[in-house]
């Protein structure tokens, strides 16, 4: 599956799940999980019990200054 486009990314929910976060930076969930896990993700995580959601303002945010 290709990316999503910034269009498409406004259109999400407030939150996302990780691995849809993950493709719209393109980048591999596992890689994305790490630098949560390392406190260096470059946008807002929140977690949500055992998991872990992405502010959908965050990713259009960080797409917007790419």
């Amino acid at each position: 599956m290709d990316a999503p486009t910034l269009d498409e990314i406004r259109n999400w929910p407030a939150t996302v799940p990780v691995p849809d976060a993950a493709k719209a930076i393109r980048c591999s969930k596992s890689h994305l999980y790490e630098l949560i896990k390392r406190g260096e993700a470059p946008v807002k995580v929140l977690p949500l019990g055992r998991r872990y959601v992405v502010v959908t303002a965050s990713l259009v945010r960080l797409l917007e200054a790419a």
